[in-house]
């Protein structure tokens, strides 16, 4: 068989576009935080991941445009070679402190992160062992590992434990989201280091959605549970809270030197651009500096997760900025749902199989620090709207 025919039999996509209701690659006219414009109409934006509203924060576009002119557009090179700058370094040790760890590591992307750091750390006859519902990135950093994979049902403790008494002889990595990306529920986290103490495993944490998210001064999950140093590693990026593209590791130096000399993805690729490392520092003093930001997107959060419930949506289990609005309407119902809600003035993700169980569609919603009051009571009233009108309340 031809290698294109895979290709040339994949229809789907091309029937859902000629019906019109093709959710994905929206091309975006223009972009100020909370408000887009998209087919020459502006909406609401509760699908972006900026989740402190830092991506037109006059400082923090100052401080890339300052870069670019420092530095130029980018540094060509790997960081392992030429590519290293002193603002890369100097994001790292701030990183660190702010994480409240020895060292950190700056990566080109954060799917690069666990890529990298995971298919170094594990070899032959050790373990990775993940939750069902960890992200993607470190799904393929596990493949790439040489280490043997095993996975427990999300969230699942006693599954957990039943895995590393098994394997108790075995050295280890446990690998979970600290914030879990689709149902915006939180890692078991004081169970975790529970577990991982008393057998013996490493734990890594990433927190892509819980930096800037979660904790009193938003530096993440461990924060949250007062855990930080029996945390091993923490992860994190720059295309979130940071306003930024990138990502980084954080654990102890010596640590953080092995993963420097030995993982792939940070060796073989070109470093992050000046101006985005700029972006990224300067978004993290405006965290430190404006710690209500933080607070303001706790309140919104604990708002709308309210106030979805008080309608009668199903909600899951979300504590964060992350509220999943279940529909289980298929695929096609779920896209159609997802269009009445954009023609009403509201942009949402919708999520359907394999990314959720069958019968599990869901409308994935998020929020930043910046919203404002008006434009949550109207995403409110149009999902009130839709969800009537396609029988979900």
């Amino acid at each position: 068989m031809d290698l294109f025919e895979k290709c040339y039999q994949f229809t789907e996509a091309k029937e859902v576009m000629a019906m019109g209701i093709y959710p994905f690659f929206r091309p975006i006219e223009s972009f100020q935080e909370t408000l887009a414009r998209i087919d020459g109409k502006e909406v609401i934006m509760i699908g972006s991941n900026n989740y402190l509203g830092l991506t037109h924060h006059p400082k923090v576009i100052q401080a890339a445009r300052a870069a670019l002119e420092r530095y130029g557009s980018g540094c060509t090179g790997s960081r392992f070679l030429n590519g290293t700058l002193t603002l890369h370094e100097e994001l790292e040790h701030r990183l660190a402190r702010f994480v409240g760890k020895e060292a950190a590591l700056v990566f080109s992307t954060g799917f690069q992160v666990n890529l990298g750091v995971i298919s170094s750390l594990v070899g032959r006859n050790e373990l990775t062992i993940t939750d069902r519902e960890d992200h993607a990135s470190i799904v393929d950093g596990c493949r790439l590992s040489f280490g043997k994979n095993l996975k427990f049902p999300h969230g699942n403790m006693e599954a957990l434990e039943s895995i590393l008494v098994a394997n108790k002889d075995r050295p280890k990595l446990i690998i979970v989201d600290g914030v879990f990306s689709m149902g915006g529920d939180l890692a078991d986290l004081p169970s975790l280091v529970d577990l991982a103490r008393r057998y013996d495993a490493r734990l890594l944490v990433d927190d892509a959605h819980g930096i800037g998210v979660v904790g009193t001064t938003g530096r993440g999950t461990a924060e949250h549970f007062g855990l930080t140093q029996q945390v091993d590693l923490i992860m994190g990026t720059f295309s979130k809270s940071f306003a930024s593209l990138g990502g980084f590791i954080a654990g102890e130096e010596q640590v953080i030197h092995y993963i420097k000399h030995h993982s792939r993805s940070f060796i073989f690729s070109a470093s992050m651009p000046p101006a985005s490392v700029a972006a990224a520092m300067a978004a993290l003093e405006v965290l430190e500096e404006e710690p209500e930001r933080v607070q303001r997107l706790h309140a919104i959060a604990e708002r709308m997760q309210r106030g979805f419930r008080e309608l009668g949506f199903d909600v899951g289990g979300s504590q964060t900025a992350i509220i999943p609005i279940k529909v289980g309407l298929g695929m096609l119902g779920t896209f159609r749902f997802w269009k009445s809600l954009l023609e009403e003035g509201v942009f949402t993700n919708p999520v359907i199989p394999p990314a959720v169980t069958p019968g599990d569609e869901l409308l994935r919603t998020s929020y930043m620090a910046t919203h404002e009051d008006y434009q949550l009571e109207k995403v409110l009233a149009v999902f009130a709207k839709v969800g009537k009108d396609y029988g979900i309340l």
